[in-house]
């Protein structure tokens, strides 16, 4: 049924007809799809992680269990580097979290500035494509950063809204990217935003690219390939544009991975020094772990690649069945749209400027989802269209229910919106 080409009694009847299926699906039920946690069937793939020994792998590694190595184990370097797209030098082995990375760094530069004048003596701002993460924007507003929304297209962020405006505005210090399968939209930066972004020319000396690649190796189908921005920024001499940031966390364990950043120039010497003060070095055997289970060096890519794919092939059923019902539901009825990625961990529905509305009907009725508006900065959707579904942690049995409310919802929302214009 188009809603839009139904009549006033009709979308009455239909309004009374979903009411009665939420009230069907969601007796006793308390689902949640708000966040991308890896299920327990994926963290069982790395089960294996808690039975290896903290025994070296060569005589030239130093013994794991005492201090030192503050920028990581040199194999750890090398696997994050894989997972980042970059050299091994270029790289800092973190704690479990690369989003405590980012903070760190955004701390680092608000203390000490890059060039000595740190940001907290500024009026600082950040470039946000929007839809995006919204710790992202979390930080930023912890911080006091000024956010400015950024169209996000097809192909990546709208590429000469950000030229202009850090080509005009020094205050403009950085911007958030993630760049393959964004978060929610699942969309791959092209090879032309990814050129375009590693040749800026800002009026900030400061500014810098916050690379957040974290679902560099999360293909659902065929690996995606995303242009190598390190090797683009090294063609233009501009090699500490980027700071780049990568995890472990939907790899291995959720909560006990590794996390890396990687950069280069001043910007490297100035945060091996932050945390040359702030610790001794990171969790090495859980490094060391990691490096086993992967098999060192020659076999890194290799293995990584079959342990993605079994990944793939838990989640690939939980989106496929989001797609199709979905399309059951709505392929005749154009009150939504949604996103078909690729990988990563979400799909972007985008509703009839009833977010909020969907978002309260299904908590009512037993279903979590991520708070309408959180996907941009200060929790400002302007549309009040975009809803973020995370598929990955329900079982197929709990992910079929939760989309029937959530469909229903959706109509709920649609129908008391017409009915009301129709008035």
């Amino acid at each position: 049924m188009n809603y839009f080409q139904t009549n006033f009694n009709d979308l009455k009847d239909e309004l009374e007809t979903q009411l009665k299926t939420c009230k069907k699906f969601s007796e006793g039920l308390f689902l949640d799809i708000s966040r991308g946690k890896p299920s327990q069937a994926q963290l069982d793939l790395s089960s294996a992680l808690l039975d290896v020994g903290h025994k070296n792998l060569e005589n030239n590694i130093p013994d794991v269990r005492n201090y030192g190595n503050l920028e990581g184990i040199p194999e750890a370097q090398k696997l994050m580097a894989i997972l980042i797209g970059c050299q091994q030098e270029d790289v800092i082995i973190g704690g479990n979290s690369s989003l405590s990375l980012m903070f760190d760094v955004i701390s680092c530069f608000f203390i000490h500035g890059i060039d000595g004048n740190p940001w907290c003596n500024q009026k600082i701002k950040f470039l946000c494509p929007s839809p995006g993460y919204d710790r992202h924007f979390s930080i930023c507003e912890y911080f006091g950063i000024e956010m400015i929304p950024i169209k996000v297209n097809d192909d990546g962020p709208d590429i000469e809204r950000i030229k202009n405006l850090v080509k005009n505005d020094q205050n403009i210090k950085g911007i958030w990217c993630v760049p393959k399968y964004s978060n929610p939209s699942g969309i791959i930066y092209s090879d032309h935003v990814v050129k375009e972004l590693a040749n800026l020319s800002p009026a900030a000396s400061d500014f810098r690219i916050f690379w957040d690649n974290a679902y560099s190796v999360h293909d659902l189908m065929e690996p995606s390939d995303l242009f190598d921005i390190f090797y683009e920024i090294s063609k233009n001499q501009k090699n500490e544009l980027v700071i780049a940031f990568s995890s472990m966390s939907k790899v291995t364990f959720a909560g006990s991975g590794i996390s890396a950043l990687a950069c280069r120039g001043k910007n490297l010497e100035l945060l091996k020094k932050y945390y040359s003060f702030k610790t001794i070095g990171f969790d090495k055997i859980n490094q060391l772990r990691h490096v086993k289970f992967f098999g060192k060096d020659k076999n890194f890519k290799q293995n990584l690649k079959l342990h993605m794919r079994k990944h793939a092939e838990i989640l690939r059923p939980k989106f496929n069945l989001v797609h199709e019902v979905l399309e059951f539901n709505f392929k005749n009825n154009p009150i939504i749209s949604w996103s078909k990625p690729g990988g990563g961990y979400f799909i972007c529905v985008n509703t009839f400027g009833s977010a909020k509305r969907v978002v309260d009907l299904c908590a009512e009725n037993g279903l979590k989802l991520t708070p309408a508006g959180v996907m941009f900065p200060y929790g400002i959707d302007l549309e009040d269209s975009t809803i973020r579904i995370a598929p990955s942690y329900s079982s197929l049995e709990e992910l079929k229910k939760a989309l029937e409310i959530f469909c229903a919802c959706v109509k709920i929302s649609a129908l008391e919106k017409l009915l009301k214009m129709r008035r």
